[in-house]
């Protein structure tokens, strides 16, 4: 080596020798480039008065060679002789910390030396970061955890620390994928330590599974604005954890499992090999797994649609007795052992009589109008075993709906289901009545909590209702925009339309993904027979679900909706605009998106409480009580005063003409013993006017599981035994 050399390496050292020159290095470095001005106000330095103490420094790196002007920007950046000198730096400041290897724990599960090269490699595959930021952020991680000489790290602590720099660096862009996803320790702790530990192991294993995906849904897959207004309450996106993976309810049609069996080792296809059912036996036995397999690949309810009638001809030749108990093990197996809610759906025969050719049974050349009696004996003795279980305990699942047409309440068959379904709801069972009427209303199907579906698609009644159902459903909170808009008629609209949209695009995103990864995620429901898939995914229904309609209009008018006419026209214009806006983007996009107003308790009521918290209780107008607060969804009719009743029912008619998606009317009956012919002459006089196209008969119940036998209301002392503490409530709606 030259005296020359050996005098410029001096000079480097002599550089390096300075703290503030040093930090002068490491400034530029983080920063790629700085100006004069820059380096001064990140050094803290005044240029008053250390003006020439930092020239002095800055002057001597330039003359060393570490640094350099750029002439365009005139901003002062490191030479490769710089970026050299900082790296050997940062070389000595490690061997000096590293008296010992630094292991880490892994989410592999292992112990490994600590290795800043893959700090640098999760940046830039996870988080998509350049590579020279990447190692500039690795390099600075590196340097804070030696620094905090831990005998061991965990790759949470080293995000945690990278996701710490990312924030300080402005690089708030990339945090969101890196970000790990999970529960604190105490929240897990403290999960296994609740009541809640009574839950079975698989639901515990679940219920943590859908933390993680509500994170990395909200981080990674929803656009910001959509994540936040969820957080902040504006909307609430059904079933989160799994908006990607599964539709929210599916309308089955059995003809498909009748006529192809099912072979639960061949979920994608169906090959000659599966046998379809010879006997209702084997039928139910087919249903059954038709409805477990379904449930892994459903978020909320089953509907089994025409049940009775597509049924029918397997009970052709079995008494009565054999049928009745056939049908008992099967209801009992699905209550015990499907974890979800199912519906089954009995449509009265007169159905069959308006169209002969109701599908083809495989098992015969006869169609299932053939097959009108077995039809009707059907539904009859499903209701009598519905009204023996619900005089033991309630019988809350499966649900019923009893689909009625007003044209046939006279008839004799027709009124024979309707008083055996009205002793169903005598003993507090649940049944729900769809009141369809004319030719454009007979093919709807229903799914509770009110969702319904029209045959108004493609004109063909069987691919535009079944093997469809709910895609997806994401609510808006109605009284929040009447708080945010002050008054402002205007900007209520626009705040409305935004959030429409917001939810439109959340729907968009599910309906994406289940195109692209169905086949993976619900290879029961994409099954095949052919080109021909079970699920119609393209059929099913995108719903807009409203909340707080009511006080949304009373909040922006200050007056009660059944008292002052401008508050119900401004609430039917709400409803008005949403039905309008979806109806024609639904129509340029090819998709069904419709407007409903389902109840769901918990989320009415996490959007009350929201908006308390926000707004303070004085403000917000809200149903139930301060600690139990929720938002109306539901048009409830009281019995108790015939003229409020007609009152409250002109309203909620008016109200409900636009909800195309669905609504559900609760008809109170407090806690009167009604007889079967009381309730039936209502359910008459309900169906002929036309006032409600699905409705359920509603009041509070107790059951004591002492003595077995149950209460309307809600008591505290069982009346027959005395028991306190054996008392369960049932209470469908608030």
């Amino acid at each position: 080596m030259s005296v020359q050399q050996r005098s410029h390496g001096v000079r480097v050292l002599k550089a390096v020798s300075s703290a503030v020159r040093l930090h002068i290095l490491n400034l530029l470095f983080d920063h790629d480039a700085l100006s004069y001005t820059e380096l001064m106000s990140l050094l803290k330095m005044s240029p008053s008065r250390d003006a020439g103490r930092f020239a002095y420094h800055l002057k001597f790196l330039l003359k060393a060679g570490l640094i350099e002007v750029d002439v365009e920007s005139k901003k002062y950046r490191l030479t490769d002789l710089g970026k050299m000198v900082i790296d050997v730096a940062e070389e000595i400041e490690k061997k000096r910390l590293k008296s010992q290897k630094i292991l880490v724990r892994t989410s592999r599960f292992t112990l490994e030396e600590f290795d800043v090269n893959r700090i640098t490699d999760s940046l830039v595959r996870e988080a998509g970061m350049p590579v020279e930021m990447a190692q500039k952020v690795a390099k600075e991680a590196e340097k804070r955890l030696l620094k905090a000489r831990t005998r061991y790290l965990t790759a949470p602590l080293i995000r945690e620390v990278v996701n710490g720099i990312l924030i300080e660096k402005g690089l708030e862009e990339y945090r969101p994928k890196l970000t790990r996803l999970g529960l604190p320790v105490y929240d897990v702790s403290a999960f296994l330590s609740s009541d809640k530990t009574s839950k079975a192991t698989h639901l515990t294993h679940e219920e943590f599974g859908k933390t993680v995906l509500r994170e990395y849904m909200l981080l990674n897959v929803l656009p910001r604005d959509i994540a936040d207004a969820y957080l902040s309450g504006e909307i609430h996106i059904h079933n989160l954890s799994s908006w990607i993976l599964k539709p929210c309810s599916v309308i089955h049609d059995l003809r498909f499992f009748i006529k192809n069996g099912l072979n639960p080792q061949q979920l994608n296809t169906f090959k000659p090999s599966c046998t379809s059912p010879k006997s209702l036996e084997s039928a139910l036995n087919t249903i059954f797994n038709v409805l477990l397999f379904s449930a892994r690949e459903t978020c909320e309810a089953q509907t089994l649609e025409y049940f009775n009638i597509f049924l029918a001809p397997f009970i052709r030749g079995l008494s009565e007795t054999t049928v009745k108990e056939t049908l008992k093990r099967f209801l009992f197996n699905i209550s015990w052992h499907v974890d979800a809610s199912f519906n089954l759906d009995l449509t009265m025969p007169s159905f069959l009589e308006d169209k002969q050719a109701f599908g083809v049974n495989t098992n015969s050349i006869d169609t299932y109008g053939s097959y009108v009696e077995e039809s009707q004996t059907l539904a009859s003795i499903i209701l009598d075993v519905f009204s023996e279980e619900n005089m033991q305990r309630p019988f809350l699942n499966p649900t019923l709906t009893v689909k009625i047409r007003r044209e046939r309440m006279n008839d004799s068959d027709v009124e024979l289901a309707l008083i055996k379904a009205c002793n169903v709801v005598a003993h507090a069972g649940t049944v729900y009545f769809a009141n369809i009427s004319g030719n454009s209303e007979q093919y709807s199907v229903f799914s509770p909590p009110g969702f319904v579906l029209k045959a108004d698609l493609n004109g063909d009644w069987e691919i535009d209702t079944l093997r469809t159902g709910v895609l997806g459903c994401v609510t808006i909170n109605l009284p929040r925009i009447a708080y945010e808009c002050e008054k402002d008629r205007t900007r209520f609209f626009n705040l409305l339309k935004e959030r429409v949209e917001m939810a439109k695009r959340a729907l968009e995103i599910k309906n994406e993904a289940l195109k692209q990864r169905g086949k993976n995620f619900l290879p029961f429901l994409m099954q095949s027979t052919g080109a021909d898939k079970y699920f119609r995914l393209e059929n099913s229904a995108h719903l807009v679900n409203i909340v707080g309609l009511r006080e949304s209009a009373e909040a922006f008018s200050g007056k009660r909706i059944y008292d002052d006419e401008q508050t119900l026209d401004f609430a039917v214009e709400i409803t008005r605009q949403i039905s309008e806006h979806l109806l024609k983007s639904g129509r340029r996009q090819e998709k069904r998106l419709l407007l409903s107003a389902l109840p769901y308790l918990e989320v009415s009521e996490r959007l009350a409480r929201q908006d308390i918290e926000r707004y303070g209780i004085a403000k917000v107008r809200f149903q139930g009580t301060r600690e139990k607060p929720y938002y109306q969804s539901i048009s409830r009719i009281a019995l108790q005063n015939s003229e409020i009743a007609e009152k409250t029912l002109a309203v909620e008619k008016k109200l409900n003409e636009l909800l195309s998606g669905g609504k559900s009317t609760v008809i109170e009956l407090g806690d009167v013993e009604y007889t079967p012919e009381t309730l039936l002459r209502l359910t008459k006089r309900f169906a002929e006017r036309g006032d409600f196209e699905y409705f359920i008969f509603n009041r509070n119940l107790t059951h004591c599981n002492q003595c077995g036998r149950s209460w309307f209301g809600l008591l505290h002392k069982c009346p027959s035994c005395g028991s306190v503490g054996t008392l369960t409530f049932f209470k469908r709606y608030p």
